[in-house]
């Protein structure tokens, strides 16, 4: 009797399959090309007194790295980055190499009660990170609409591309390595966002692989209060249940109807899958509705799921509408 879902071995035999795929594609990536990006210089640390000098700092490197783009004729890098240098934008942290990372952050970082970092999941690049589809893009819808839901409240959003994220098509997007990396520098930010901030509350959305970088950071010792964790569009974060991510934060997990992860099998094997669905009533996450769309979309304006993560950010959880 067929239950209408893959049998455990043919879910193992599955994500052995597309690893095997994703080390194909990847057979011509970049292995042997040279880093023409420099390496960021060390920075001011964080504290609301050098946030000023923080925020001047890392211009400067975004500047240095778009001379570097127009002489190697990067266009797509070359354009990214003359948007990040618009007037009224500000960034925390940014290192040019590989595909890059950037930290930006949207309202009073140091007067903010509540803060929301978005984390990212595969794909998210320099080049695509002011997509609407992608964590800078997002994060101002989601600025946005916290701001129109509660306009007295002082919130601040952070984009945190903060590690570098895989391919969807590669082997490092099926297995914990690039999010333990992750993990070890969402931490360290927290710190360092604490040292600026310590009384507001913390919520972290995080999407996609993303989900399996908060789930790792959520285990490892406190760093700030984080009191919320919403996980969408995840493939599972490596964990059996909610519970394991920590007893003080509120876990939330969303699915789009029409969202591609639900075909991902929930296995764990030989160090290859994320294990658990978070979305699963087993998991014991709070469901939250995330209306309908694809993977991409949880985050696109006027969409039931972004008006969600919304009020989790601002921590009204009575409001959030459940699945």
């Amino acid at each position: 009797m067929s239950s209408g879902h893959p049998a455990p071995g043919r879910r193992t035999r599955a994500v052995v399959a597309v690893a095997v795929l994703a080390v194909v594609a990847s057979t011509t990536a970049a292995a042997g090309r040279a880093e023409v990006y420099a390496a960021p210089a060390p920075l001011p640390a964080l504290s609301a007194a050098a946030l000023n000098a923080r925020y001047q700092a890392v211009d400067a490197e975004i500047v240095r790295a778009r001379a570097t783009a127009l002489r190697v004729r990067d266009r797509d890098r070359a354009r990214a980055l003359s948007a990040f240098l618009a007037p009224g934008r500000r960034f925390l942290a940014f290192d040019a190499r590989g595909r890059g990372q950037a930290v930006e952050i949207l309202g009073d970082l140091a007067a903010a009660d509540r803060i929301a970092v978005v984390v990212p999941g595969a794909d998210t690049a320099l080049t695509t990170f002011d997509s609407p589809k992608f964590v800078g893009g997002g994060s101002r819808a989601l600025y946005r609409q916290a701001r129109a839901d509660a306009p007295g409240e002082r919130i601040a959003v952070i984009a945190w591309l903060g590690y570098q994220a895989p391919r969807t098509l590669s082997p490092d997007v099926l297995t914990s390595g690039r999010a333990a990396a992750g993990a070890r520098a969402l931490g360290r930010f927290l710190t360092g966002d604490h040292q600026v901030n310590g009384r507001a509350r913390i919520a972290l959305l995080c999407h996609s692989y993303g989900s399996v970088v908060c789930g790792k950071a959520a285990r490892r010792p406190a760093a700030a209060p984080v009191d919320e964790i919403a996980l969408f569009g995840s493939p599972g974060v490596t964990a059996r249940r909610a519970s394991d991510l920590g007893a003080s934060a509120r876990v939330w997990a969303g699915r789009a109807d029409g969202d591609w992860m639900e075909y991902v099998p929930n296995v764990r094997f030989a160090g290859i899958g994320f294990g658990a669905d978070p979305a699963s009533p087993g998991f014991g996450a709070r469901r939250f509705d995330a209306g309908t769309g694809p993977h991409s979309a949880y985050l696109k304006p006027g969409t039931v799921a972004l008006r969600n993560l919304a009020l989790i950010a601002l921590g009204r959880d009575a409001q959030v509408t459940r699945a």
